[in-house]
């Protein structure tokens, strides 16, 4: 049962190529987001399109991969597990991040809609 503590499966598009950086000690990052689709009829019977953001971060060899073969558009799962993390804006205020850390990606298809 522990595998399924904070553990997040998806399945979305690339909303921008991978930004890469490095830190200071070597370690390769890699920030993108993915855009997942939801659709259902509300209670009128029109259908409401829902997209959710998702802020992905890959770490070392994930990293790598992210930044040799992900393109802005393309279908990819992954599996990850949340990091919340929360800054001060410009103007004193606390904001609150969700992102993903990748475990592991699949690239599921090219980037024209399957």
């Amino acid at each position: 049962m522990y595998t399924l503590v904070n553990k997040v499966q998806l399945i979305g598009r690339l909303g921008n190529a991978p930004e890469i950086k490095e830190t200071k000690n070597g370690k390769k990052l890699a920030k993108f987001s993915i855009a997942t689709d939801e659709s259902y009829r509300d209670t009128k019977g029109e259908k409401v399109e829902n997209t959710q953001w998702h802020r992905i971060v890959a770490w070392d060899r994930n990293a790598e991969i992210a930044e040799k073969f992900l393109k802005k558009g393309q279908q990819i799962a992954v599996d990850g597990r949340l990091i919340t993390g929360s800054y001060e804006d410009k103007e004193g205020n606390r904001r609150y991040t969700v992102d993903i850390n990748v475990n592991e990606f699949m690239m599921l298809g090219n980037k024209n809609r399957d």
